[in-house]
């Protein structure tokens, strides 16, 4: 690492103070930022902890939203009463990420700022039309992920917590890198009165996409029959040495099919 100067403010003021130095960089959980600065692949002068700021952690139902505070660890959430009541897919979803060390280290505010393009928690906020809501304002997730680890977060700008619409029924399923636990595709879909939302992580060249063709089909009709004539564009997907973009298309219809399917065995 190169040299650098902590901070662990107490309060969310004290973090903006902080974040006005110069090349100041936030840490929310550290499971990308610090293997980054072992590999001297980023060199902030500050970085500062948001692990004591109050008023960042907790899950909370608030009427017919979910909220859950921005440093809050992915362990919680999977374990969460009040999430596996709420939505059940969101506590499935955390429970799959990584292994027990990131789980109890990774934060769901540090994952979506982030923005890693075979992350889970992004595919859950697009496809419940989440907000995520900031010290400055609150943006909705069709909003936020903009592109490869990219989005429209500012200088001085905190993640402080994220409403989740609590959706009539949801699932998440993915394709797990069986080292990394990151998803080679991950599909998330949501049902609600209004209509269907597909979100699919791990696939995509520029991040997270919502798939529009099986969210017309599954609202006219919710079966998983009504994937089978939906084909993905495979130019616009990811080719790694983990899959070609030709398979990772092929996984998408599957798991989607597999999402709905699951979703109507629900009650």
């Amino acid at each position: 690492m190169y040299d650098f100067s902590f901070h662990r403010p107490a309060d969310l003021a004290s973090a903006e103070g902080y974040l006005k130095a110069e090349e100041a960089k936030l840490l929310a959980g550290g499971q990308t930022l610090i293997p980054t600065l072992k590999q001297r692949l980023a060199a902030p002068k500050h970085l500062v902890d948001l692990s004591n700021v109050a008023g960042l952690t907790g899950i909370e139902r608030k009427g017919r939203n979910l909220v859950i505070g921005a440093m809050t660890r992915h362990a919680e959430v999977a374990g969460s009463s009040v999430v596996n009541k709420a939505i059940p897919a969101l506590g499935t979803l955390a429970e799959g990420i990584g292994d027990p060390a990131v789980r109890n280290r990774g934060t769901i505010g540090g994952s979506i700022a982030n923005n890693d393009p075979s992350a889970d928690y992004p595919a859950a906020c697009l496809a419940l039309n989440a907000t995520i809501i900031t010290n400055k304002r609150e943006i909705g997730a069709d909003d936020f992920f903009t592109g490869l680890f990219e989005t429209p977060l500012t200088d001085g700008e905190i993640v402080t917590r994220i409403s989740f619409p609590v959706a009539a029924k949801a699932a998440y399923l993915k394709f797990p890198n069986p080292a990394s636990r990151y998803a080679l595709v991950g599909v998330f879909v949501a049902k609600d009165t209004d209509g269907v939302r597909v979100a699919v992580t791990g696939a995509g060249e520029s991040g997270v996409f919502r798939v529009a063709a099986m969210e017309r089909g599954l609202s006219k009709k919710f079966s998983g029959k009504t994937i089978d004539g939906i084909k993905i564009d495979p130019s616009t997907l990811i080719s790694d040495i983990h899959g070609s973009a030709a398979y990772r298309a092929h996984l998408v219809g599957v798991l989607a099919r597999r999402a709905v399917e699951a979703i109507a065995k629900t009650k």
